[in-house]
């Protein structure tokens, strides 16, 4: 069971950064031993993975004595999509594999109790805590009803995170080498936003664009609690399609850029941002921010997951970076830098 599990996660990351707010979900169909159909979640508002699996069987008749596994609990309700469980039920597939039961209001085991209902044999929990690392951003939306944060920062082999500047030196100054900035990219098409504070978009004047890969840029959250940044002066708001949040503490006052979305809180503490942040739709958010910003969501335990790169150069003096908020899971090697990534336990 596993082998044919882990092939359905396999193909459920291929949507990583097209299904929000939907959840990764593939789909594996096998007969006899053999895989028939395979298929996953492509995109929000497309058919869900049981659909394209189904559809990829060429002899739909060996659909009654097969088994179909899937990472998540197929859905029971009528959304942009039929319910997938019907579908499953009308093929007569006697058999259903899933790795985790969907957290969302809407399915929470009716999907699973719909197909028992129908005679269908369920069995529940093949590669669980796989499935439950794959869909970590959904599970933290439905769950903590927050989005999943992920802390990112690079840093020189003796702990600062950017050089001591001279007196008005503003711009970037890169610590991490080019690899892994081309992954920082990356990351930024699988998550839904990007936030920094308000020191970092004036200082650093950062793009926060997915530029070196191909793939939709996140909405950039700006923490702003005074209004005092000209939007029209940052280079974040070049592209026209890019969409911004400035949360401050302030009513916008004035005509607003057209892609810019204004929410003014009475405190602008984290919790209270990732709760608008949550009210917003938003399933995921990446900082990206200065130690300031960092610390904010650290010290609070409001942090899911952090990814550091450490530089093998050493700097001598500059801003020191937060101390690791964990113990790393995994460190590896990208380029000459050593990646530390943690989880909140």
């Amino acid at each position: 069971m596993q082998q044919y599990m882990q092939r359905a996660i396999e193909l459920a990351k291929l949507g990583l950064g097209r299904t929000y707010p939907n959840p990764l979900v593939g789909c594996v169909i096998v007969r006899n031993g053999e895989i028939i159909g395979e298929g996953w979640h492509r995109k929000a508002g497309e058919a869900h993975a049981e659909v394209h699996a189904i559809n990829s069987v060429r002899d739909r008749e060996g659909l009654k004595d097969a088994c179909l596994y899937v990472n998540l609990e197929p859905c029971a309700h009528q959304g942009k999509t039929p319910p997938c469980c019907d579908l499953i039920i009308e093929h007569k597939i006697p058999k259903v594999v899933i790795a985790n039961i969907d957290p969302h209001d809407k399915v929470a085991g009716q999907g699973i109790a719909r197909l028992k209902e129908a005679g269908t044999e369920v069995i529940v929990g093949v590669c669980a805590s796989e499935g439950e690392h794959l869909n970590r951003r959904f599970f933290s939306v439905h769950r903590k009803k927050r989005p999943y944060v992920v802390l990112k920062w690079a840093e020189s082999r003796d702990g600062f995170m950017d050089a001591e500047r001279r007196a008005g030196q503003m711009g970037s100054i890169a610590i991490s080498g080019p690899e892994s900035q081309s992954l920082s990219h990356l990351w930024r098409i699988q998550e839904e936003s990007i936030l920094v504070g308000c020191k970092t978009a004036e200082v650093d004047d950062p793009l926060l664009n997915a530029r070196a890969v191909q793939g939709r840029s996140p909405v950039v959250v700006l923490i702003d609690p005074q209004r005092r940044l000209r939007l029209d002066q940052l280079r974040m708001m070049d592209a026209v399609e890019r969409q911004l949040i400035r949360i401050s503490s302030q009513s916008a006052t004035g005509p607003l850029h057209s892609a810019t979305q204004e929410i003014a809180l009475e405190h602008t503490d984290t919790a209270s941002i990732l709760n608008a942040l949550f009210q917003a739709g938003l399933s995921s958010v990446l900082i990206e921010g200065g130690r300031k910003t960092l610390d904010a969501f650290i010290a609070p335990g409001l942090w899911d997951e952090y990814r550091v790169f450490r530089a093998p150069h050493a700097l001598g003096k500059g801003l020191a970076s937060p101390d690791l908020p964990s113990e790393p899971y995994l460190r590896e090697s990208v380029g000459e830098d050593l990646l530390l990534t943690g989880y909140h336990q």
